[in-house]
C-alpha cells in the first residue's frame, strides 16, 4: 500500500481499531468522535473481488444530484468506485444480467467493475451521492457506452 492511500476497507479497519482502543465508562467524558462503522466489503456489489490500480493512484471524491426519475446513461468503471447514499432511493441496474439492486438513504455501495450498468433515482426527492473512486492517474473513472 502507497503512504497516504487507503482503501474504503483499510481505512474502516483503521478507524475501528482506533475507536476500539480506548473504551470509555459511564464515569468518563464522553469521547471527542463517535466512530460508526459503515461497510466492510472485499467484493462488489456484484461479488468480483476488489483490486486497486497497480500503480500511480489517485482518489478522487464527488458529490452526485440526480434529479428524480432520472436514469444515467449506461457505463461502467475500470477501477474500484465505492458510493454512499446521502439522501433518496437509487436503482442499479446491470444491463447485461437485467439484474438490479435497489439503496435507500444511508447505504454503502461497492460498485461493479468493468460491467455495464446504470442508475436511477427511484425516488420523488433528488438522490444525492457522495462517490470516491480509486483510479490510476490520468485514467478515466467512468466509461459511457456508445
Amino acid at each position: 500500500m502507497r503512504a497516504g492511500v487507503f482503501g474504503c476497507a483499510g481505512l474502516a479497519a483503521l478507524l475501528l481499531q482506533a475507536a476500539a482502543a480506548r473504551a470509555f465508562d459511564a464515569t468518563e467524558k464522553a469521547p471527542p468522535a463517535i466512530v460508526t462503522p459503515l461497510a466492510s466489503a472485499e467484493v462488489t456489489a456484484t461479488g468480483q473481488p476488489i483490486t486497486l490500480p497497480g500503480k500511480d493512484v489517485q482518489v478522487l471524491a464527488w458529490i452526485y444530484e440526480i434529479a428524480p426519475g432520472a436514469t444515467l446513461a449506461v457505463h461502467k468503471h475500470p477501477f474500484a468506485r465505492y458510493a454512499y447514499v446521502l439522501a433518496g432511493n437509487l436503482r442499479v441496474t446491470n444491463v447485461e444480467t437485467g439484474q438490479g439492486t435497489d439503496y435507500k438513504t444511508g447505504d454503502f455501495i461497492v460498485e461493479m467493475i468493468g460491467q455495464w450498468h446504470q442508475g436511477t433515482n427511484t425516488g420523488a426527492e433528488p438522490l444525492r451521492l457522495l462517490v470516491i473512486d480509486q483510479v490510476e492517474k490520468g485514467s478515466p473513472h467512468t466509461v459511457v457506452r456508445d
